[in-house]
């Protein structure tokens, strides 16, 4: 069954959240909402305004578009690589280098032997 399109919005807010590390009741206290209302937004059991999907897409660094786009389009891991992507561009070049650095032990750790 597919989800609903305040579904859809719910979890693209809930990862975009995650993705920008913070809590529901950091979000609250920036938008000036009360904690429980984050989480009935990201329950989907709450409407979002316009005015509210441009506030929290201010503030998680998404577009608004990203938030209401159908999640049927793309893979649910391909929301994670753009918002990962989009974290990975903000980094500086030594930090971004010894990250690459620790992937690559963790690559070759996995591997049989």
């Amino acid at each position: 069954m597919a989800e609903s399109t305040r579904e859809q919005i719910a979890n693209r807010l809930r990862t975009a959240r995650d993705a920008a590390g913070l809590s529901q009741g950091q979000v609250a206290k920036l938008l000036n909402f009360h904690r429980p209302t984050i989480s009935e937004i990201e329950a989907g059991r709450r409407k979002v305004s316009g005015e509210e999907l441009a506030q929290f897409a201010s503030l998680y660094g998404v577009s608004v578009e990203w938030l209401t786009s159908a999640s049927g389009e793309s893979d649910p891991s391909d929301d994670r690589i753009l918002l990962a992507a989009r974290e990975l561009s903000k980094m500086k070049d030594q930090d971004l280098d010894h990250l690459l650095s620790l992937l690559q032990m963790l690559r070759k750790s996995k591997e049989p032997k």
